[in-house]
């Protein structure tokens, strides 16, 4: 039997209430799910699902109250800081904001070439590696030499995304990294993200709240409702033919030209929801 790259088994999380006396809130109830290699598994649901929570835990930052989370048949759910660090070369992370995920003092060069030198790449080393991360999301050589806010909000992304794959990671977990875009820029980075799994065998754990989004990129997906996972297939079956009525209400919800097929879906997701049993 296979080990899956990321197995995630009855995860729990919770969060200390605001205010006085205020009760701890659990945000995941039991979450299991597998990622294997070269796979991506998308991860949606609307807003405080608990969606995002799944990658935060897995990247370490927030700390599991239970369940166990296995990557390369190790258990890293409780790592410390330094083993964390560590971890970092085999696990990336591509935030939703490019505009604040990149720091605006240094160049586009040192953003990327630091992390390398970090990690004992040799100067000369880490500078023949940006040039190949900035061919690699089409971006021109000479942007090493310049500062983020050079960039539009696509073109930030990307330097994320190459950020992302300069240590040559297993996983990176993608939180929602075209929200922020408009919808041509999106599906110039959809692309790319399908292109460079394509090339480098790299898994994606990508989060989402939009269902075409997921399509685009997912082999499978997860649909999270409440804290727990409701539906579990095949990104086509799941985004065509849910069998979970939140599910099929978030497909409803996706806008659509014609009025006509609008109100229905309008009406007939209302139906859904008024038949849901209380959360």
């Amino acid at each position: 039997m296979t080990t899956a790259l990321l197995d995630v088994s009855d995860l729990r999380v919770v969060y200390p209430g605001h205010g006085f006396r205020a009760r701890p809130h659990e945000v995941l109830h039991g979450v299991t799910l597998q990622v294997d290699e070269s796979e991506t598994l998308g991860i949606v649901g609307e807003s405080g699902s608990g969606k995002t929570t799944i990658g935060r835990a897995v990247l370490g930052l927030v700390r599991p109250t239970g369940g166990r989370i296995d990557f390369l048949g190790q258990d890293i759910t409780h790592r410390t800081p330094k083993e964390r660090r560590a971890l970092a070369r085999y696990i990336q992370v591509v935030f939703q904001d490019p505009y604040s995920s990149l720091n605006p003092a240094l160049t586009i060069g040192d953003i990327l070439g630091e992390p390398l030198v970090v990690q004992g790449a040799s100067p000369r080393g880490a500078r023949a590696r940006v040039g190949e991360l900035l061919d690699q999301v089409g971006l021109p050589t000479d942007a090493s030499e310049r500062l983020p806010r050079e960039f539009s909000g696509g073109q930030r992304q990307r330097v994320a995304i190459a950020r992302a794959l300069a240590p040559g990671p297993k996983l990176i977990v993608c939180d929602e990294p075209v929200s922020a875009l408009d919808l041509s820029t999106q599906a110039r980075v959809l692309d790319l993200l399908v292109d460079i799994q394509r090339r480098t065998g790299v898994a994606y754990l990508f989060v989402s709240h939009d269902l075409a989004v997921i399509r685009h990129v997912s082999h499978r997906v997860s649909v999270v409702h409440g804290g727990d996972i409701v539906e579990t297939g095949p990104a086509d079956k799941v985004t065509s033919t849910p069998e979970h009525p939140y599910t099929r209400r978030l497909l409803l919800a996706a806008p659509v030209a014609d009025p006509v097929e609008q109100r229905r879906r309008r009406e007939e997701r209302q139906r859904l929801a008024a038949a849901a049993p209380p959360a």
